[in-house]
């Protein structure tokens, strides 16, 4: 063999050691790689808990007073007394105004005396009317002069029957005279100052009287849940919950009093109303809330917090954390999601424990580390 082709076989066999040895040490750390885990992956941990959670309707709806009411006069005259302050609580039968009653109190005196003066009249039409009959009787007198003071006896009481009413009327008048709250309720502005001259023609709005207590919440739903509605509404009465506009804060608990009897062709919608006790007088005339109609109560059933809920390719599911503190994913049936709560009626039970954030760097059977607040509380498991 020659001296270049010795050369050339030495090169190939010093190559060929070269590629052996960087195979043999990269296949030394391949496998030393693969023989050390990956980190635990930190996780929010929750609970899954037992609840009552009520099935309900939503729609926006409007405040409305019991009972407005817009006082006016009934009889004329100046305002001598204002017996309120705008704004305050008044019963029924309380003082609110005044007009001078003084007219309307000669108009009745003079209506007791021109009866006064009818019924003595009468008195003296009586006895002539007797005195008459007994000359008629022993033939003295005429039977015309008796007939006439029979009628003008007939007169005299009719004139008394018209003195009653006009007494009553008199009297009528002079009690228009104190205006007073027909309702319990609050008064708004004063409209009219003391000093005015009121007349009953003008129709002058003087307050208005809105009764907040109980009161009412109107508001709309889809037609489509109609027939769930009427269902639920014979089988108990329906509670509805009044919220503030942003959904967070509870004003009231009342019961729905009226399913309207036409489904607004417009917009699709049927009209409901809910009655509210308002003792606490946190819901006012006007004001827009959300209705929750619940239209019944899934008791003790699982819920998790709304974000524990993943959605895959074949459903909804979640991340259970096991004694060994891997994970387990695990398809659920979400019924519902209610103020941050998912509702579960499959996959889950009371007490186990599930990955609430951190999901997006899980996988099946991965080791998790817990939060401390929630390492305290596992300890216990």
């Amino acid at each position: 063999m020659s001296k270049r082709a010795l050369v050339s076989v030495g090169l190939l066999v010093l190559l060929a050691g070269v590629v052996a040895w960087r195979l043999g040490l990269g296949g030394g750390v391949s496998h030393a790689t693969a023989e050390i885990p990956p980190p635990p992956v930190p996780v929010t941990p929750g609970v899954v808990a037992a609840r009552d959670m009520p099935v309900y309707l939503q729609g926006i709806g409007t405040v409305q007073a019991f009972n407005t009411v817009t006082i006016e006069t009934r009889v004329g005259g100046p305002i001598v007394t204002v017996a309120f302050t705008e704004g305050q609580e008044v019963k029924q039968g309380d003082l609110l105004f005044q007009i001078d009653p003084r007219p309307y109190q000669a108009a009745l005196e003079q209506a007791l005396a021109a009866r006064a003066k009818d019924q003595a009249l009468l008195v003296a039409a009586k006895a002539d009317l007797a005195r008459y009959a007994s000359l008629v009787g022993h033939g003295f007198g005429t039977q015309q002069s008796y007939d006439d003071q029979r009628g003008l006896v007939a007169q005299l009481e009719a004139s008394i029957e018209g003195d009653h009413a006009e007494i009553d009327t008199a009297a009528l008048n002079l009690s228009y005279t104190d205006i007073r709250s027909p309702i319990d309720g609050r008064t708004g502005a004063q409209l009219v100052d003391l000093g005015n001259l009121l007349e009953v023609a003008n129709n002058t709005p003087l307050v208005v009287i809105t009764q907040i207590k109980p009161i009412f919440v109107s508001f709309t739903l889809p037609q489509n849940t109609l027939d769930e509605i009427r269902h639920y509404q014979q089988l108990a009465p329906l509670a509805v919950t009044a919220l503030s506009a942003d959904g967070k804060t509870q004003l009231g608990q009342g019961k729905l009093t009226l399913i309207d009897n036409t489904i607004n062709q417009a917009t699709g919608t049927i009209h409901l109303k809910a009655q509210f006790p308002n003792h606490n007088e946190r819901l006012w005339p006007g004001e827009f809330v959300n209705a929750r109609l619940i239209l019944r109560v899934r008791h003790d059933v699982a819920t998790v917090p709304s974000e524990t809920v993943q959605q895959g390719a074949d459903g909804d599911y979640v991340y259970v954390i096991s004694q060994d503190d891997t994970v387990t994913r695990r398809h659920v049936v979400l019924a519902d999601v209610e103020d941050g709560l998912a509702v579960i009626t499959e996959g889950l039970k009371p007490g186990e424990h599930v990955v609430v954030a951190g999901q997006y760097r899980l996988t099946e059977g991965a080791h998790v580390t817990l939060r401390q607040a929630y390492a305290a509380e596992s300890a216990h498991r």
